[in-house]
């Protein structure tokens, strides 16, 4: 599609409207093809590399730019790329059937590699083959949404699937030190959120070697720095506490 704004003569091509209505009205962004669901997704920081123009349409491919008394009362604010980046982040990206079907897809696609990336069945310590996630997602009928970010619903489908199949977030291998004085204390502390302990010795200084939930971990790193004031020690020793195989859905 290839745009003129009437304004100003800009000549806008490759353009992805991005569509949403508030306080009775509807406004519009011009964007650039592919970037809205990488700005979505955070793949994409640079909001000028999502933005043709920080400017708000009534309509884009007519060229008629949003009034900013309008812009106040729905957004409250006149600042343009306020307003684009509230736009961006839940408007409708306007596209058509086969697009929209082409991206829902990919989103699909993107999703169940994200599950089978993080997650391991509980008993074995395998992990899913993305085909089997998107089986699994299959038979939960789960739904894609187009204005919610890949990661987002990747974490509310591995909340579906623990229903239907042995799934859990792989676990983080931690080990950390602890001062002597401090030990003792802060083991109660950390205690709620460690799964396993695998090692434990408390001599001259409490050091742990333990397993954990990936979401624990800004607490558990957080804990042990105000706690300490610096003086504990915290290291990731895996990512992902995994058997080698991967897993098979019966």
């Amino acid at each position: 599609m290839s745009i003129f704004t009437p304004t100003n003569q800009i000549r806008l091509t490759n353009v992805a409207v991005v569509r949403m209505k508030k306080a009775g009205k509807r406004f519009e962004i011009a964007c650039y093809k592919n970037k809205v669901m990488s700005w979505r997704s955070g793949a994409e920081k640079d909001l000028d590399e999502v933005l043709q123009t920080h400017t708000v349409f009534v309509n884009v491919s007519k060229g008629q730019v949003a009034k900013r008394d309008d812009l106040s009362s729905a957004f409250g604010t006149e600042d343009l790329t306020e307003a684009c980046t509230q736009i961006l982040a839940k408007g409708e990206l306007q596209v058509s059937d086969r697009e929209r079907q082409s991206q829902l897809e990919h989103m699909f696609r993107d999703i169940a590699t994200i599950v089978a990336e993080k997650c391991v069945n509980p008993e074995t310590k395998r992990p899913y083959t993305v085909i089997l996630i998107e089986r699994a997602m299959k038979d939960i009928h789960f739904s894609v949404k187009a204005n919610k970010s890949t990661k987002q619903q990747a974490l509310e489908v591995i909340k579906q699937l623990q229903q239907s199949i042995q799934i859990q977030r792989a676990h983080m291998r931690l080990r950390f030190v602890l001062p002597a004085r401090d030990g003792k204390r802060l083991k109660e502390k950390l205690r709620p959120l460690i799964k396993t302990v695998e090692n434990e010795d408390f001599t001259e200084q409490l050091e742990m070697v333990c397993l954990i939930d990936p979401g624990c971990f800004r607490d558990i790193d957080e804990l042990i720095r105000c706690e300490t004031k610096g003086k504990g020690t915290l290291e990731v020793l895996s990512l992902k506490d995994v058997e080698e195989g991967d897993e098979k859905l019966e």
